[in-house]
């Protein structure tokens, strides 16, 4: 039996979410379809984690089990032949027995990008919050100063979040402008649904004065009742790495 690591890309805007689901499309789906087309059987693949509905992926991780003897590059041209344009296998490795895509995960990469211009890019409107106002980027970086570091999450996940435990260890919070673009990337072990994006909402409310710096420490030291910011749209976020 061989274990075969895909590394996906996606854009996630026609999809509901990752996890294949009742209620629509889902990336995991269209990737099982397409692996049947060449293993001639149906597969079962095991992902790195979740995404939600219109986010997006450069490294989504994701493995399988399976006794074919067909070469490495057949995993990534073949199946990418079977797949639509908004998904691509970027990558193939076959791994230990033991390995599993989200088990055996060391940590995360998230990109967040706001867009910020009065006037609306047609480009970015797929993979960028569209932002009026402008946000004090210096003041976001010392909000998120106070999440970096092994911390109880519980105020930065929305109320579907099943996770046995709420706290994380965030690695490192990065705040850089592009011209029109601000990128948010967050690296962590691993992250409650909507974590990221209840971050980035956080973040942004004080970088356009609405709540100060300090309420960011407030929220992880959970000494009170205070809420998070708003959470921000999904489009925006991209899961750019999974590490082993």
């Amino acid at each position: 039996m061989r274990t075969i690591l895909l590394i996906l890309e996606y854009d996630g805007t026609a999809y509901a979410g990752w996890q294949v689901q009742p209620n629509g499309l889902a990336v995991q789906e269209v990737v099982e379809k397409a692996l049947a087309q060449i293993l001639g059987r149906t597969v079962r693949i095991h992902s790195s984690g979740r995404t939600d509905a219109g986010v997006h992926a450069r490294g989504m991780a994701a493995h399988f089990q399976t006794e074919t003897n067909l070469p490495i590059k057949a995993f990534r041209e073949g199946v990418n032949t079977f797949l639509p344009q908004d998904i691509a296998v970027r990558e193939v490795r076959e791994v230990p027995a033991d390995f599993h895509a989200r088990f055996s995960s060391q940590g995360k990469w998230y990109r967040y990008t706001i867009y910020q211009n009065e006037v609306r890019s047609p480009l970015a409107a797929r993979s960028a919050w569209s932002l009026r106002g402008t946000l004090d980027l210096d003041l976001m970086r010392a909000a998120a100063g106070h999440l970096v570091g092994k911390h109880d999450f519980s105020a930065f996940r929305s109320s579907g979040c099943m996770a046995k435990t709420t706290v994380r260890d965030i690695f490192s919070i990065d705040i850089s402008s592009d011209k029109e673009l601000i990128h948010i990337d967050v690296r962590g072990s691993g992250f409650l649904k909507n974590m990221v994006r209840m971050i980035v909402g956080t973040l942004v409310d004080v970088g356009l004065g609405r709540r100060p710096v300090e309420d960011v420490a407030i929220l992880v030291a959970g000494t009170g009742k205070m809420v998070c910011g708003q959470t921000a749209p999904a489009h925006g976020l991209c899961l750019q790495e999974v590490w082993y």
